[in-house]
């Protein structure tokens, strides 16, 4: 392997994966899973067109939100041109330097959709419990210094392990667990020693999505301390959380296939295939599928406009 040269190391190829032992039915599995993709694309749109049209929803909580449909959007933008070429037209193959591209712009995505869900929760607790100096804290120019922290906090945690990807050479014939490419997925490809990029992993997984559950955490155990503390009686209390409850559905959609996969990855070396993929599709799906519907129908506002839309 030490005399792989460097012209070899540009022409790595990797094998995407299908659904092993599926492989006679894949244009019809790709069926259901090309209509998620664009019903999440078309409700991210929505969203964002809903946003940006009604003046009345011009404000932080919405912001944040459309922030969030983005980054949905770019998802799937993302891992659907492998998704369905692997099922559709056999596209099995696919260069370092394309999945290296689509891993960074996969995790940033996926990074920026933990950031995003955090700040949002940071802006109920604000609403909740500062109501009277909520619209001066989140000012719309605060919450674009905001959006564009998290941004690069996405990206630049990603430079340093991308660098060594790149320099890593690779085990001939390495097959994806996906069809789309992964950081914990390709580490394992590499024929060097990758002790970097694992416990370099291990710290941004727990600086990101780690700490922003954390604050979830925290920012709705203040926010309930706060209701039960309200003297407005039932009503109040159900006002108060009913804002909350969208939110909450968005985060539990998030990190549940998140932690999933983890497992998966780490502790189902010896599992079947099959899993890694069908996991590997609900980790990339279910977000940008679900949280358009979620908000619809738990935002007034947003269901409303919906309806005159329809």
């Amino acid at each position: 392997m030490a005399s792989v040269t460097t012209a070899n190391l540009s022409d790595t190829l990797f094998t995407l994966r299908g659904f092993p032992g599926l492989e006679g039915v894949h244009h019809w599995i790709g069926v259901p899973i090309f209509s998620a993709y664009l019903f999440a694309v078309l409700g991210n749109c929505t969203i964002l067109y809903i946003i940006w049209t009604e003046p009345g929803l011009h404000q932080p909580m919405y912001y944040f939100l459309a922030m969030l449909a983005t980054t949905d959007l770019g998802l799937c933008l993302t891992t659907a041109p492998t998704v369905m070429g692997a099922l559709w037209f056999q596209l099995r193959k696919i260069s370092k330097r394309s999945c290296l591209t689509q891993l960074f712009i996969t995790h940033s995505f996926s990074f920026m959709e933990s950031a995003v869900l955090f700040a949002m929760a940071l802006d109920r607790f604000l609403a909740i419990c500062y109501p009277l100096r909520y619209a001066l804290l989140l000012t719309t120019s605060r919450v674009l210094r905001i959006g564009l922290v998290l941004l690069l906090r996405s990206t630049l945690l990603l430079v340093a392990p991308m660098a060594f990807l790149q320099q890593f050479p690779y085990c001939p014939g390495a097959t994806l667990s996906h069809s789309y490419c992964l950081h914990q997925d390709v580490i394992r490809l590499a024929c060097a020693n990758t002790v970097f990029n694992t416990f370099y992993g291990l710290i941004v997984i727990l600086l990101t999505l780690g700490s922003d559950l954390l604050f979830i955490f925290i920012s709705y155990s203040l926010i309930l301390k706060t209701v039960l503390g309200m003297s407005s009686g039932d009503e109040g209390h159900r006002k108060a959380l009913g804002t909350c409850v969208s939110h909450l559905c968005a985060v539990l959609t998030f990190y549940v296939p998140v932690l999933g996969l983890s497992i998966v990855h780490r502790f189902g070396r010896h599992a079947s295939p099959l899993l890694h993929v069908v996991m590997g599709n609900i980790y990339i799906l279910l977000p940008p599928l679900m949280n358009p519907v979620i908000y619809s129908i738990k935002t007034r506002q947003i269901y409303s406009r919906i309806l005159r839309i329809v």
